[in-house]
């Protein structure tokens, strides 16, 4: 059998009265070269958003000579893109529940990229808080949505491997932002580094909007025109023939036809199970979030304060976010077979080396490498733990669930360098940030054994969290049985 044709199970996505079960036909399919496109856009976005959000990370020691900047006011630039973000995480991915995935991702990207190539005019700290806020709006709007779409369109076991894939796009373009600032700033200036990467993002937008697919789940959802489900479900399978179908409908969830308020999305986000559920992937996002933008953020300048060259500096914060990115995806193919509780394992280990740093190894020969095995571990814990960001939500209302989780963490993310910039008055105080950091991997450890305990006593019929943990954990249908 061909890769992109359906399943012999397909037959059983049709259901009595002419109605046709698209969950049932997506879950049967093998990864299609459909899929790999699909993952293969989701990551070229990804990649220059982080680019363009981590690139003040790199840039701020340039932009802090040029302007003269406290490190109080380092720490409000940053942060005003973190909070841009969580803003456009909730906004953005409630629109999208509506309007639908692609027009939301193509349009925050186009914005993104403008708004990153006007960075490069702003001569004071109030502008690019400004212009950083409205960017970090751009890309905190399109990340939940792009996990979502990813979700909708993935077979079972492959769908968390593919948020991580897609935060791997985000990392790299993280990691990418060191090198090109070295490549840039130190000849043309900092304001070159933002004028090109606008410009690489502008054209990724224009790629959307010709290549980028609708979420065929969503379409559903929404009750769309017969024609458009058909041509979305014949990009997947080319010899699908839906003429004979009256109805397209999603087996494993309610279609939603009509429009429901903020307030009535937040209800469901703690229905059944998803009370206790919630809660603690918020948590663990919030932790990690922390963590990671302390790391991601002002780590440069840490390691600056430490007494490591800037270029270094800069060139171990990309190896760390890159290596990072590449373990949580290399973890989450593991835990899709073994069960959620090992997204635990980078976290619990990132702990004792966070700790040897706080606790006053800050030279010698073991201390950078002590610093990047730190860096990895909570980068694919990061990724890990996005990953299971929406899962476990019905596509009514998966892209506003990754959005809220989103919004939570953005609050961790926002407190982060506003927090780390009060570490940088001695290389004594910076020690205590990696303190901080141990304590959020606790948190994360404690919050993911919480919420594996109780996605193993999902039932069956808890639809359709119970769907998704058991894509997650081959454990869970014996332990619900």
């Amino acid at each position: 059998m061909r890769e992109n044709d359906m399943s012999e199970d397909t037959c059983d996505s049709r259901i009595p009265s002419g109605r046709f079960d698209v969950a049932a036909f997506l879950d049967a399919l093998h990864f299609t070269p459909f899929h790999k496109l699909l993952i293969g856009l989701s990551c070229l976005v990804t990649l220059f958003d982080g680019l363009d959000f981590l690139l003040i990370s790199y840039t701020v020691p340039y932009i802090r000579d040029e302007m003269g900047l406290a490190d109080s006011m380092i720490g409000m630039v940053i942060s005003a893109g973190v909070a841009g973000q969580m803003i456009g995480a909730l906004g953005c991915s409630f629109i999208a529940d509506r309007i639908g995935r692609k027009p939301v991702i193509a349009i925050c990207t186009f914005f993104c990229a403008i708004l990153t190539f006007l960075t490069g005019f702003a001569t004071s700290a109030e502008a690019l808080m400004i212009i950083r806020f409205f960017g970090g709006l751009m890309i905190g709007g399109l990340l939940p949505v792009a996990w979502a779409l990813n979700i909708e369109a993935m077979p079972p076991g492959r769908r968390a491997t593919a948020v991580a894939v897609i935060m791997f796009g985000f990392s790299l373009g993280g990691s990418l932002a060191g090198p090109v600032t070295n490549l840039l700033a130190p000849d043309y200036g900092w304001h070159m580094v933002y004028f090109a990467s606008g410009v690489a993002t502008l054209i990724v937008s224009l790629i959307l909007i010709a290549a980028l697919p609708e979420s065929v789940r969503f379409l559903v959802t929404r009750g769309a025109h017969r024609a458009r489900v058909e041509k979305a479900l014949r990009r997947f399978a080319p010899t699908f023939d839906g003429s004979q179908v009256e109805r397209y409908v999603l087996g494993d969830e309610r279609t939603e036809a009509g429009s429901r308020s903020l307030a009535a999305i937040f209800r469901e986000l703690f229905r059944g199970p998803l009370a206790v559920m919630t809660p603690l992937i918020w948590a663990a996002y919030f932790a990690s979030s922390i963590a990671i933008f302390l790391k991601s953020s002002l780590g440069a300048v840490f390691l600056e304060e430490l007494g490591i060259a800037r270029q270094s500096a800069a060139w171990i914060g990309a190896v760390g976010g890159l290596s990072g990115a590449i373990a949580g995806v290399l973890l989450l193919r593991f835990t899709e077979s073994k069960g959620p509780k090992w997204i635990a394992i980078f976290p619990a280990l990132a702990i004792p080396f966070l700790l040897a740093v706080g606790l006053g190894l800050d030279s010698g020969p073991l201390f950078i490498p002590v610093i990047l095995i730190g860096s990895i571990l909570v980068g694919g814990g990061h990724a890990s733990v996005i990953s299971i960001a929406s899962i476990y939500y019905p596509s009514a209302i998966r892209s506003s669930a990754g959005g809220w989780a989103s919004f939570i963490a953005k609050i961790g993310a926002t407190l982060a360098p506003m927090i780390g910039s009060l570490f940088l008055s001695s290389s004594a105080n910076v020690l205590r940030a990696y303190i901080l950091s141990a304590g959020c991997m606790v948190g994360i450890v404690l919050c993911i054994l919480g919420l594996a305990h109780f996605a193993r006593r999902l039932k069956p019929g808890d639809v359709p969290a119970a769907e998704a943990n058991r894509a997650e954990d081959p454990e869970a249908e014996a332990v619900a049985a």
